[in-house]
């Protein structure tokens, strides 16, 4: 295991993948910068000020939308041996399956924890800098925030784990890539919508995100628009609860599911 660990992280580091998720790391940070600087009263429609808990809550959360990008991460990292056909040499390097797939879950959940912590350390020390440009003082007192952003980071280690195991279900890259798209972007904002199905949003790793974040404006709007009733999320601690069993389940699927297809 630890040779396959180190076969892992020279694959990952050997890679432009790399470099490609800090400056995604870095751009969704200072994007929270940029959007400081803006002013949420300044949003259509228009958000309290970074002067209020509710303001500030709210543009941190727009943080955990980037967690698409780590799960891409995780995607990649099995969907491309796939595509390039170096899954043979992998699979002739380690038979027994089950082990390099462990091993791509330890490297990219770490990889997947070391984006969202350069993301949440980028915000945080953009929102600051922004609050000191202006002369206000956060809604948030610092410790709120650096253990917000901290949640944030370990729920983008989650998505990576969660996209290694997409990977090796939905084997075509560009399958695989489209999928975790259209879920984290369209499948899930649409069940918010069924009356009938809405009650599952809570449990759904969107809506255990947003409940571990603290961040429901997504979810607001929605039944705002709609005129249906809000969805009641579940706590921060039970957020983080069912996040860790996607985390699981993800790795039980990710190593249990191939072992009997063909390799090619």
């Amino acid at each position: 295991m630890s040779a396959l660990l180190a076969a892992e992280w020279t694959r990952l580091t050997s890679t432009r993948l790399w470099l490609w998720g800090v400056l995604a790391a870095l751009g969704s940070g200072g994007l929270i910068g940029l959007l400081a600087l803006v002013g949420p009263e300044n949003f259509t429609p228009p958000l309290p000020g970074l002067d209020t808990s509710q303001g500030t809550h709210v543009l941190l959360g727009l943080l955990g939308f980037t967690v698409f990008a780590p799960a891409l991460l995780g995607t990649i990292a099995v969907s491309s041996e796939y595509r390039h056909r170096s899954i043979t040499t992998t699979a002739l390097f380690a038979p027994r399956r089950w082990t390099w797939l462990v091993a791509k879950l330890v490297i990219y959940a770490g990889a997947g924890l070391a984006y969202g912590a350069i993301a949440a350390t980028t915000a945080g020390a953009s929102l600051f800098g922004v609050a000191t440009l202006k002369g206000i003082t956060l809604g948030l007192p610092a410790a709120t925030v650096a253990a917000l952003l901290a949640r944030i980071a370990l729920a983008m280690a989650v998505y990576s784990m969660l996209g290694v195991a997409v990977g090796a279900l939905l084997r075509n890259q560009v399958t695989a890539l489209v999928a975790v798209g259209a879920y984290f972007y369209m499948i899930e904002t649409v069940l918010m919508l069924v009356p009938g199905i809405k009650a599952l949003y809570p449990y759904l790793p969107g809506g255990a995100t947003a409940a571990l974040t603290g961040f429901t404006y997504l979810a607001d709007a929605i039944a705002g628009q709609t005129g249906a009733a809000e969805a009641h999320l579940l706590s921060a601690p039970a957020g983080g609860a069912v996040l860790v069993c996607y985390a699981l389940i993800a790795a039980a699927v990710a190593v249990v599911a191939p072992l009997r297809r063909d390799i090619m």
